[in-house]
């Protein structure tokens, strides 16, 4: 390749990082841009790649090629300016990548599992017994960074997420397993496997994991048995290059000894952190959890892409076995816009149907962030217990609080014996507390006719302004005392099921309304009759529509999750049946408003109070 002038746009993401190493290491001038800086980007620039913190077009200046990552999107304004123009060249991370590699003879590693830990062992396996290699790998390993440049061979850790892989001529091709997955880029299995085919052709040598002996002597058998079959692929690689089976045995133990960042990785006393986000490998993730923990597992787990989860939805339930825990938390979509039954909430849904089939006792949880899993699994802990953060999200955002033992800050929450109050079942830090005075009464103690039959305190239905038949409670407040000040009615911040009152309310009082002899009878025969267990209507209407004609045209009555179901008489509300859990409500709720948003192009924004629908 000529030398020229790179630019490599979201250059701090740990693929990018590596390569902009390497293109420096072969003489090339590189600059790189990401949104902030990071240890990654530092590192850069102490080996000579400029990294610029935002992107600007302005950045382009002189450059020859730019290398962008999936990461970012096509309407970034450097990204589109660049592709506006005649030069430079615009190519992706894997398509640069597999043309520097093509220039020497170099050994990749892909894989559909273990591609990171193999490539890794493998350049420190051969660096121990002497060779000068370069490497450029997706993952770090404690002082073991993405990339290295020696003079010796190439090793690199060949991604086949975009298809890139079928670019690669390789003197030493190492497939680890090949199993579907990139829905997103791969149409169907045939399609995925024909892409390891391609690259296979055109290598010289070919090394197949699952081809090849597991009984090599200096492999440990401490390592688990996914990681044995990894250390056994670079001990081929070091045979096939003519190093002594003594050498290898001599070099391998301290090779082996470390992971890579997320493989398994100790965050805390009790905490692992691992990047399965695939079916095959949560199952080795929890399979080396469950031998490290005396209690109970706890596993949260963000789900990867949308298009993974969909794909494969009815694969992940069965990895989760050996847990004692399973919190989803919402899926982490990196660039993918959101595909109906690719969410946690789909997941959640599945995994609840195959696990009460198959009659575990593993309970299972739906979160509505991150942040509020960790919570739970924090407040639950006790000694003996594991907590397992799988996925290759933002979920690895949790380690420094899980490191740190930090705590949430405690959340106290006003209610009212209503009905319309969602509460997790996650063991989260918030109290509960009942108000008390005039607020407790009955709201059927008003005589507010058109609210005839509604259940509730009139505490509850001044927080949410309840209402029915068009009508608002807010139409007749005057004015509510909330932690002992007079709030005018303005000052409440009412709107449609909604209000910004924050605290208790303790008492309140109303402006004068006629209530005509037998109006209360009349709407209470106008109002549908519900079953009990229901929180009333679940959604908000629209503006100018109606929540429950939205969902029945979306066919939401034949929906059911665990013990939640949809009411045959009315598409907004959800029944609690037998069984039925919080975590089974917020799924199902996610769901009725996902058939909506995908179906017919509405949000649909929840009446209850406390629910927040995952992604």
């Amino acid at each position: 390749m000529a030398t020229k002038k790179f630019h490599l746009v979201g250059v701090g993401g740990v693929g990018m990082a590596g390569l902009a190493l390497l293109l420096k290491s072969r003489g090339h001038s590189v600059t790189g841009c990401d949104l902030k800086p990071t240890p990654r980007t530092r590192w850069l620039e102490e080996n000579g790649v400029r990294v610029f913190a935002g992107h600007s077009p302005e950045h382009l200046a002189g450059v020859d090629e730019v290398v962008v990552t999936p990461a970012v999107r096509g309407s970034e304004p450097e990204l589109a300016a660049a592709r506006l123009r005649p030069r430079p060249r615009v190519s992706s991370r894997g398509e640069t990548l597999a043309r520097l590699f093509n220039e020497s003879e170099g050994i990749a590693v892909c894989g559909s599992h273990g591609k990171t830990t193999t490539a890794t062992w493998t350049a420190k396996l051969l660096r121990a017994l002497g060779e000068d290699v370069s490497w450029c790998i997706g993952g770090e390993t404690g002082g073991f960074p993405v990339a290295g440049a020696g003079r010796g061979p190439l090793v690199v850790e060949a991604d086949e997420s975009d298809g890139t892989l079928a670019l690669y001529r390789a003197r030493t091709l190492v497939v680890t397993n090949c199993e579907f997955d990139h829905p997103d880029h791969f149409a169907s299995a045939a399609e995925y496997a024909a892409c390891y085919e391609t690259a296979k052709k055109n290598a010289a040598d070919v090394i197949e994991s699952e081809r090849l002996p597991q009984d090599f002597p200096a492999v440990p058998l401490s390592l688990a048995p996914h990681n044995r079959a990894n250390a056994r692929a670079a001990v081929e690689v070091a045979l096939r290059r003519g190093h002594s089976a003594a050498e290898i045995a001599a070099a391998l133990p301290a090779v082996v000894a470390e992971l890579p960042d997320r493989r398994f990785q100790k965050i805390a006393e009790g905490v692992y952190a691992d990047y399965a986000h695939h079916p095959t490998e949560i199952r080795c993730a929890v399979g080396m959890a469950r031998r490290v923990c005396r209690g109970v597992l706890r596993v949260l787990f963000q789900p990867h892409r949308h298009s993974r989860t969909k794909a494969l939805l009815r694969d992940f339930p069965a990895a989760f076995a050996g847990a004692g825990e399973i919190v989803f938390c919402p899926t982490y979509a990196a660039f993918e816009p959101p595909v109906e039954g690719g969410g946690s909430a789909d997941l959640y849904a599945e995994t609840r149907k195959q696990f009460a089939a198959a009659g575990s006792a593993a309970k299972i949880f739906l979160a509505r962030s991150c942040a509020e899993a960790w919570e739970h699994a924090r407040n639950s802990a006790r000694p003996g217990d594991v907590a397992l953060l799988l996925g290759a999200g933002d979920i690895i955002d949790l380690a420094p609080a899980a490191a740190s033992g930090e705590r949430t800050p405690p959340r106290r929450l006003w209610i009212g014996s209503g009905s319309n109050t969602w509460r997790s079942d996650l063991n989260l830090d918030v109290s509960y507390t009942r108000t008390s005075g005039p607020a407790d009464a009955p709201g059927a103690s008003l005589g507010i006719p058109w609210m005839a039959g509604v259940p509730g305190t009139v505490g509850g239905w001044i927080k949410m302004n309840a209402g029915a038949f068009g009508h608002s409670v807010s139409e007749l407040i005057d004015r509510v005392k909330v932690d002992g000040r007079w709030l005018s009615a303005a000052e409440c911040g009412f709107g449609y099921r909604r209000s910004a009152i924050d605290g208790e309310i303790q008492d309140f009082s109303l402006k004068p309304f006629d209530a005509p002899p037998g109006a209360a009878a009349d709407y209470l025969r106008r109002r549908p009759r519900f079953p009990p267990g229901t929180f009333g209507s679940f959604f908000k209407n629209p503006e100018g529509g109606s929540a429950g004609r939205l969902l029945e045209t979306a066919g939401a009555k034949s929906m059911r999750v665990g013990g939640a179901y949809v009411w045959s008489g009315h598409a907004n509300v959800i029944v609690r049946g037998e069984g039925a859990t919080p975590s089974d409500v917020l799924a199902l709720a996610t769901l009725m408003r996902d058939r909506v948003k995908f179906r017919l192009g509405v949000d649909l924004e929840p009446e209850v109070c406390g629910v927040v629908t995952p992604a």
